[in-house]
């Protein structure tokens, strides 16, 4: 038998731990048990941490995919778009926010570790004396 909690020593204190045995998809999907779920009050997103052997995974409090809201509001009203025709535009514009986000992310972290490519200041502006 399996024993799914515990408890954990810090320091002069005792901190509880409540440990619990999970499946993994052939997908490589997981659930999450629904008191954890609730507990730590996860949403739509959460980040996953690898380190030190261990992946860690914790609700992520709010994506600022809604910060671009306005703008792309803003857009698609100026091309004209109403109604079902707007929501549908909207769905699909603020769709992509995330991706495009990551995948530049992606690059600079690429970029960073001289992997993928980049721009120097002179690519960008130019020598000083042009």
């Amino acid at each position: 038998m399996i024993n799914n909690s515990a408890a954990l020593y810090y320091g002069d204190g005792l901190m509880s731990e409540i440990k619990k045995i999970i499946s993994i998809s052939s997908k490589r999907q997981i659930t999450i048990p629904q008191k954890f779920f609730n507990d730590l009050c996860f949403t739509d997103y959460a980040e996953c941490i690898l380190g030190d052997g261990e992946l860690v995974i914790r609700p992520i409090k709010s994506i600022s995919v809604d910060d671009f809201s306005e703008q792309i509001l803003r857009d698609l009203i100026s091309r004209g778009l109403g109604g079902e025709e707007l929501l549908n535009a909207f769905k699909d514009e603020r769709a992509k926010i995330r991706p495009a986000v990551e995948a530049m992310l992606l690059d600079a972290k690429n970029a960073a570790l001289g992997t993928g490519e980049f721009y120097t200041h002179e690519d960008v502006f130019g020598r000083k004396d042009d």
